[in-house]
This record gives structure tokens, sequence and C-alpha cells, in this order.
């Protein structure tokens, strides 16, 4: 595939709001997780924090996948 700096640099922007997309994502599950854990469903925590480690994994597949598309 050709390397088009114009499509990179679109690309690169459109993953970034993809990402702060899936911050926001996040930081709301976070709060839903420390709830839960408040009202005793301790189940429904431990299952908000694993799509939480999730989230985190693919951010930084996401974010290096930015950076590589701003470096070309």
């Amino acid at each position: 595939m050709p390397n088009n700096p114009d499509a990179n640099i679109a690309t690169a922007d459109v993953l970034t709001l993809l990402l702060h997309n899936q911050h926001g994502i996040a930081a709301a599950l976070e709060e839903l997780a420390n709830w839960a854990t408040r009202q005793g469903g301790p189940h429904v925590a431990e299952n908000v924090v694993g799509s939480l480690q999730v989230l985190d994994t693919n951010a930084q597949a996401i974010t290096n996948a930015i950076n590589r598309l701003r470096q070309s």
C-alpha cells in the first residue's frame, strides 16, 4: 500500500478521537465499578474491572498505531 501522508494524518486524527471516547467510556465504567462495590455487588465490579483492563490494553494499541501513523 502506498504511503499517503494526508491519509495517515486523517486516520491518526480519527483514531485519536476514538481513543478520547475510549477514555471517557473507561472513566464511566470505573464509576460504575465503584458504585457496584458500594452497593454490595462485587461480581458486577469484577466484571467492570475486567472490561477496564481490555480498554486499557486496546488503548495502548491504538496509541501505538497513532504514533506510527504520525511518524510516517
